[in-house]
């Protein structure tokens, strides 16, 4: 249920943006939409006793952080809400899904990751139906479709800056990405136009960010923590198909046989992506980290000083060098190439 929940609310965030841009500006609406998540995560990031400020957390990590923060919070989510703002929310919705697209052909090309034939045929499958979209929307999709593909690669880059993050938290992750972008994009909205809109309507912007990419954020890792990474991926998947449902029922826009056959040629791939195993002998070198992890996996045996081993939980801890075969996912622990197992 809790992976649900938070797809829904992801899902919400296309409808309930569009209904906000007939009174605030897009990057208005970009900035307090990153600072609604931010606000609402305040409380959890800054309680964690692992709590660090970025720059003190690790060159790399406040590169990372940064790359996610300017192509991710603020570029990216300007791009959609302006291509948003110019087309149908249930088009949008279903675009979305160009990010998963942009980020499994990103982590092939670029980060290193292991992308199998299955994973090739769910990309082509989801290309496909966000033409046939574009088809259906006629001329005027050309300038929307490029905007959201443009914003939906930078989700992809920040997709995999935030996978690489491993000096602070995925909460305080989400907490200054949304705090900087947010702010960033607010006040050059304020300087640009004068004002972001009317304290109403502003309200409900921070509290569809704060819902939509925090809360949900939130939700997700929770669902993650019982249902394992690849299941609760499945769950949230459903958020365009949300999105979709949403647009229809509460903004009144006409569903399209276009945007039917989009929608099955788009789970059809989902399940042809999830459907892939990939499992090989490989080595792991010596590495010390902080993340998010539970002791009942083979990567994280080492010991606790008092309680706090059980369940899900974060700190900065050390592995050590160890080489055996499983299924596995590009996470922090397997960035590695394939042509041997030495390399990591």
């Amino acid at each position: 249920m809790l992976g649900l929940a938070s797809a829904l609310l992801f899902g919400a965030a296309t409808p309930a943006s569009k209904a906000l841009l007939g009174s605030i500006q897009a990057q208005a609406l970009a900035g307090l939409l990153y600072l609604g998540a931010a606000l609402i995560m305040l409380p959890v990031a800054t309680r964690e006793r692992t709590f660090r400020w970025p720059w003190r957390a690790g060159r790399s990590t406040l590169l990372f952080l940064t790359g996610a923060t300017v192509l991710g919070g603020i570029i990216g989510p300007l791009l959609i809400l302006l291509g948003l703002k110019i087309t149908s929310s249930g088009s949008v919705a279903l675009w979305l899904n160009l990010e998963s697209v942009a980020t499994v052909i990103l982590g092939h090309f670029i980060f290193h990751e292991h992308l199998g034939l299955r994973g090739w045929i769910a990309a082509g499958g989801t290309l496909i139906a966000a033409v046939l979209l574009a088809g259906g929307e006629g001329g005027s999709a050309i300038l929307p479709v490029f905007l959201i593909a443009l914003g939906c690669l930078c989700w992809g880059v920040d997709n995999h800056f935030t996978a690489l993050i491993d000096g602070i938290s995925p909460s305080q992750t989400t907490f200054w990405k949304g705090i900087v972008a947010g702010a960033f994009n607010l006040v050059m909205a304020g300087a640009l136009t004068g004002g972001v809109g009317r304290p109403a309507m502003v309200f409900m912007a921070l509290l569809v960010g704060a819902a939509s990419y925090g809360l949900s954020i939130t939700l997700y890792v929770t669902a993650a923590q019982g249902l394992g990474a690849t299941r609760s991926q499945m769950v949230f998947s459903a958020a365009p198909f949300f999105g979709l449902l949403l647009s229809v029922t509460v903004l009144g826009e006409a569903f399209t046989g276009i945007q039917a056959i989009a929608a099955v040629i788009i789970v059809i791939s989902l399940m042809v992506l999830f459907s892939e195993k990939h499992i090989h002998l490989h080595r792991h070198h010596s590495m010390s980290h902080q993340h998010g992890h539970e002791h009942h996996e083979s990567h994280h045996d080492h010991a606790h000083r008092g309680p706090g081993a059980a369940g899900s939980h974060a700190h900065w801890h050390e592995h050590k060098p160890q080489e055996h075969a499983h299924d596995h996912l590009p996470d922090l622990h397997h960035r590695h190439d394939h042509d041997d197992t030495d390399k990591h």
